[in-house]
């Protein structure tokens, strides 16, 4: 009896399914039903002011590229520096500022660290075993966390 009911049940929802299933699509004279298209939001001229605005930027940022890429005049001038001359310019490159340890690193290095110790009271046993792996899963998780900060930054 439970195997005709079953056989039954499958059969009847294949069955639906399939016939569900069409297909066809129902064109607009099938259907009886007209469209309209017409703009009574006012798309067409909000996408005209978006594409002026896209080409005015575009120009916009062209003459500002333009503008920065012209070499500057770099003026030389002696300066007497402890009985030497010494040539300095005024307009002298900006010096990359370190930035110090990433966040990365430092996550990873705060995690391996808790972990180790988490890891070495949770393990009563063999502390050593236990701090080496929770070493490791520690700093894998403050590696991942703080690359994420990282990326949020655009450091990498």
């Amino acid at each position: 009896m439970k195997r005709i009911f079953y056989t039954l049940s499958i059969t009847l929802t294949i069955a639906a399914v399939l016939m569900a299933c069409t297909n066809s699509p129902k064109s607009v004279e099938q259907t009886g039903k007209t469209l309209s298209y017409a703009d009574t939001v006012g798309l067409a001229e909000f996408q005209e002011w978006k594409a002026h605005n896209e080409r005015v930027a575009a120009i916009e940022a062209y003459k500002t590229a333009n503008e920065n890429s012209a070499a500057p005049s770099i003026r030389k001038t002696p300066v007497k520096q402890s009985g030497r001359m010494v040539s300095s310019s005024e307009n002298q490159a900006k010096v990359a500022k370190k930035k110090g340890w990433s966040k990365a690193a430092k996550g990873a290095t705060i995690g391996a660290g808790s972990g180790a110790v988490l890891g070495a009271v949770i393990n009563k046993r063999n502390r050593a075993l236990g701090a080496v792996i929770g070493g490791v899963i520690g700093g894998g998780v403050g590696y991942g966390i703080g690359r994420s900060k990282d990326k949020k930054d655009g450091r990498y």
